[in-house]
């Protein structure tokens, strides 16, 4: 009772101010216009004239002379008509009245002369614009004033309404998604379809004693299809559906936040059984207290609210927490554990056999050339997410019209996936020193690729510029089971570091030591990193299987504050050794083998200033003529030739 008084005690002094507000404006209004309405009528006579008028003086001499007939007069326009005598055709001509003034002499000279006197009275135009204008100042005064009371009652209402939650609702959610529309994901599919189960059918599961999840969170790189399988559920489900981002919870006004989910679950409450789907929860569920100087005050409130609602003292039967992140990391521990989210499901990157069922989904309504083949497509993409290999058709389709081509061919796929990993096509480079070192640059790399046997095999080179800076690359067709395992071995690593370099080496051995250049920056970052995890994590050189550092996951300000190394400075040098002994001696072979092979560097460096692109295997074909490729495993490099570092 006592807050429904306040409220009306805050409409109403919302509304006074409101009319007084209205009030001020209409007057001020009201005098401008009532200062501008007076002072029209003076500038219509001013501006009133007749080039056959008479003046006041030339009337009266005129009647003196007995040359004036007849007079009217208009007191309302303020004239008179005077007839003068001795005209065929007599005509009227005005005189200019003295306003205010009832002009006697006049009057007097008329009478004296027997000049016929009438007055007749005109119909007072500045009266009726008089009306007009009052009557439209008056509408536009009322309109104002409704106006700022309608925006004053609406302002008040929303005061009322900040702790209001902002979720989407649906009784039904018809997002016109499926699981059959969903691809690539097939176990998170199957662990979602559970959830949709137990909505639809909770007796066989309750049967058994199983509870009902409370809530599931995705997890997965941008771009997998978290929210795509949220929308999947709501349109396999048939519950009523809520769906809100994280950050909409939080807000500049303290309590805010929590006040939005205790509404949130007490509108699910009331239409369990249903979902309440939260993307990017990591806006408002990170880790309390984290970071140097703590967290901050509002988002701890809505997380620990947040954390009450979904299992607390009272339960939330029937109600489904969906929420999803790619930042599983920053997320708060209470958050995580059982009871709040008991399943956490991976929507990781999709493999060959995802991508393949994405593309088929995704190319439902491309029209493809009998030519294009998707498993192709979908061994050439390792690595794509989702979103990426839509974009990727969407890319395709779009350089279909531009070509005003009739269907989408390889060619546009392939275009396409070189401009959505490399950038887009600029203009080619003219014949010039530039464009020549960039050729060597590219096919030190392509030829390193090809003759080294743990190397992945050589997709395409080219010099073909694109877009931030790249003037050509080499690209490699990388072998999918260990991207996808993760289980990189020694020998691919050592060779992952000797391509790199290839760029280096070759412009040294054709150009010299002086005409190097900065090109394979990028590349020596590369090795710099392959070569030192190599040495303190995997375990994979003199020092011996010890994980000297782990990976930087602390992502919060201060959270490894005052943490130190765990090994001393004799080891930490040694460390450097080791990654610089790699890196010198995997440098050390890309120029041999380079050296090795001039005359092949040479024709196909004058090959590809040619074609400027040269695809892997017509690339392998050349090499094949003059070299014998690789076929059985070297063994280990670096334990027949050290490089001793002083």
């Amino acid at each position: 009772m006592k807050q429904a008084e306040n409220n009306r005690s805050v409409r109403s002094r919302y509304q006074a101010r409101a009319v007084g507000l209205a009030t001020g404006t209409a007057t001020a209004l009201w005098l401008l216009l009532q200062s501008t309405v007076g002072s029209l009528p003076a500038v219509a006579q001013a501006t009133s004239s007749n080039a056959d008028a008479l003046t006041y003086s030339e009337l009266l001499k005129k009647i003196e002379a007995g040359q004036v007939s007849r007079i009217e007069l208009d007191p309302a326009r303020g004239v008179a008509d005077v007839q003068v005598k001795g005209e065929p055709a007599p005509a009227k001509q005005e005189v200019t009245l003295f306003s205010g003034d009832l002009n006697p002499e006049l009057i007097e000279a008329a009478r004296k002369n027997n000049v016929v006197l009438d007055v007749q009275r005109s119909t007072d135009g500045n009266a009726v614009a008089w009306l007009i204008m009052h009557g439209l100042i008056v509408f536009v005064l009322i309109m104002v004033l409704l106006s700022v009371i309608r925006r004053s009652t609406n302002s008040s209402g929303q005061a009322m309404n900040f702790g209001k939650s902002k979720a989407r609702f649906q009784m039904e959610a018809k997002t016109g998604v499926l699981f059959d529309d969903v691809a690539g994901i097939e176990e998170a599919k199957e662990e979602l379809q559970e959830v949709v189960t137990f909505l639809k059918k909770p007796e066989r599961f309750t049967a058994i004693g199983a509870k009902i999840p409370k809530g599931v969170l995705l997890v997965g790189p941008p771009g997998t299809g978290k929210t795509l399988l949220a929308k999947a559920i709501a349109g396999e489900a048939g519950v009523p559906f809520f769906s809100i981002s994280g950050s909409e919870f939080v807000e500049m006004f303290v309590g805010v936040g929590a006040s939005r989910v205790r509404d949130l679950f007490k509108k699910a409450k009331e239409n369990a059984p249903c979902i309440i789907f939260i993307d990017e929860i990591d806006a408002v569920g990170r880790q309390r207290g984290t970071g140097i100087g703590g967290g901050n005050d509002e988002r701890e409130q809505t997380l620990n609210q947040l954390l009450t609602e979904m299992d607390g003292f009272e339960g939330n039967t029937g109600i489904i927490i969906i929420a999803a992140t790619n930042r599983p990391d920053v997320l708060d521990s209470a958050l995580l554990r059982p009871g709040r989210f008991d399943r956490q499901v991976m929507v990781d990157l999709p493999g060959y056999k995802g991508r393949l069922g994405i593309l088929t989904v995704h190319a439902r309504n491309k029209k493809l050339d009998s030519s294009v083949s998707l498993e192709v497509v979908a061994r050439r993409t390792p690595g794509f997410s989702g979103a990426e290999l839509a974009n990727m058709l969407n890319e395709a389709a779009i350089l279909t019209a531009r070509r005003r081509k009739e269907t989408i061919t390889m060619l546009e796929i392939d275009d396409a996936i070189d401009r959505v990993t490399t950038g887009m096509t600029l203009t080619p480079l003219l014949d010039s020193k530039k464009k020549r070192l960039i050729a060597y640059h590219e096919v030190g790399h392509a030829l390193l690729m090809t003759l080294l046997k743990n190397s992945d095999p050589l997709n395409k080179v080219t010099i073909i510029p694109r877009s931030g800076g790249i003037g050509g690359f080499a690209q490699q067709t990388f072998n999918e089971e260990m991207i996808d395992s993760g289980l990189y071995t020694r020998s691919w690593l050592l060779d992952r570091i000797t391509i790199a370099l290839g760029g280096r080496a070759a412009e040294q051995e054709v150009f010299g030591d002086a005409e190097i250049t900065i090109g394979a920056s990028n590349d020596i970052q590369v090795v710099a990193n392959l070569a030192r995890e190599m040495v303190t994590r995997y375990g994979m050189s003199e020092l011996g299987p010890l994980a000297l550092e782990s990976g930087n996951t602390e992502v919060f300000l201060g959270r490894d504050w005052g943490s130190r190394s765990e090994y001393s400075e004799e080891v930490a040098t040694r460390i450097d050794q080791q990654v610089r002994q790699i890196a010198m001696h995997c440098y050390s072979q890309a120029c041999q083998i380079l050296r090795e092979h001039r005359e092949l560097l040479d024709e196909m460096a004058d090959l590809l200033l040619d074609q400027e692109t040269i695809e892997g295997e017509h690339f392998r074909q050349i090499v094949a003529k003059h070299t014998e490729l690789p076929e059985k495993q070297l063994a280990d490099p670096l334990a027949a030739d050290r490089v001793s570092v002083s």
